[in-house]
């Protein structure tokens, strides 16, 4: 059974202005590196639909929701927050993106492929209810699970998220909701400057000082993460897959590399395959160093299909 892969041209038409790190070669270079890696003939290619209104209403307010699908090239481009432009071209690509999401969500719950992975953009995990954030529009991980959660009747879902930003946005959809466990490591005090004293028994967030290197990260995700999971004992894993902690990402000051990638994911993949049925999501959220972020979503991959070497 081989790993879906969601996408869609939409996607490269979302652009924040000319040197803005979260640009369209971002989804080029995963391609290209997954074709050099010889992935690309071991996955199957689904284009992303476009997420519906309802689903987008699980986990965003309505009137926000308008704000983003109405936009139109009569208003140009606005700036809805200091990091995010919303572009004639956003509301396509930000609507294929969680579109992305719950489609996967149908092929792993319908038991057409246990692995998904949605190579989209806009990315997702900062954007709140009613407020665009830190380059993301709509909560793509959080329109998952949700529809996970809504449409499939699962009453445990995990989400993971080892992004060197905080899924703030995530906490926040999430904070009152017990059926999902959300897992967050990130590097702190940094962007978005909030989950470091958050307090909650379904929430489990992780900061790290910069220039935490991988053995540190790992003894974490083993301390904290793992126990957590184990004891949740989730039906579905997705996972917020940022790769900015990387070494090589001039974004932050983490020191993370390929390996630790892979070893996360193998834990992950552990906990899925024990309480799961091996059902894991995976969309792309951060990373800025397009050569660490097209080796680092190979190396994920490889492992989440289960590929030696």
């Amino acid at each position: 059974m081989p790993l879906a892969y969601l996408h869609h041209p939409d996607c490269l038409r979302h652009e924040m202005g000319r040197g803005h790190p979260e640009r369209p070669d971002r989804i080029h270079a995963i391609e290209d590196q997954l074709a050099a890696s010889q992935l690309m003939d071991l996955i199957r290619y689904y284009e992303a639909p476009l997420a519906t209104r309802q689903q987008l209403a699980r986990v965003h307010d309505g009137q926000y929701i308008d704000q983003i699908i109405n936009h139109t090239d009569k208003e140009g481009s606005v700036y809805l927050d200091p990091d995010s432009l919303l572009t004639p071209q956003t509301p396509q690509a930000a609507l294929r993106a969680a579109g992305a999401l719950v489609y996967a969500t149908d092929l792993v719950l319908t038991h057409k492929h246990k692995v998904a992975f949605c190579n989209i953009r806009p990315p997702g995990h900062h954007a709140l209810r009613d407020q665009a954030m830190g380059f993301c529009f709509f909560n793509n991980v959080a329109v998952g699970a949700a529809h996970a959660l809504e449409n499939y009747g699962l009453n445990r879902v995990a989400i993971v998220d080892f992004d060197v930003h905080h899924g703030n946005g995530t906490e926040a959809i999430f904070t009152d909701e017990p059926r999902i466990l959300f897992c967050s490591t990130f590097q702190h005090p940094f962007y978005p400057h909030c989950g470091a004293d958050t307090v909650s028994d379904h929430i489990i967030n992780v900061p790290l000082p910069a220039g935490t290197g991988g053995e540190k990260f790992r003894d974490a995700v083993i301390l904290y993460w793992l126990p957590a999971l184990h004891k949740f004992a989730p039906q579905m894993i997705f996972i917020s897959a940022g790769f900015d902690a990387h070494e090589d990402d001039s974004i932050s000051l983490m020191r993370l590399h390929e390996k630790d990638y892979a070893w996360v994911t193998e834990e992950i993949l552990f906990i899925a395959d024990r309480y799961a049925q091996g059902r894991i999501v995976s969309t792309l959220e951060g990373g800025y160093d397009l050569s660490a972020l097209g080796r680092s979503v190979a190396t994920h991959l490889r492992v989440l299909m289960r590929m030696n070497g």
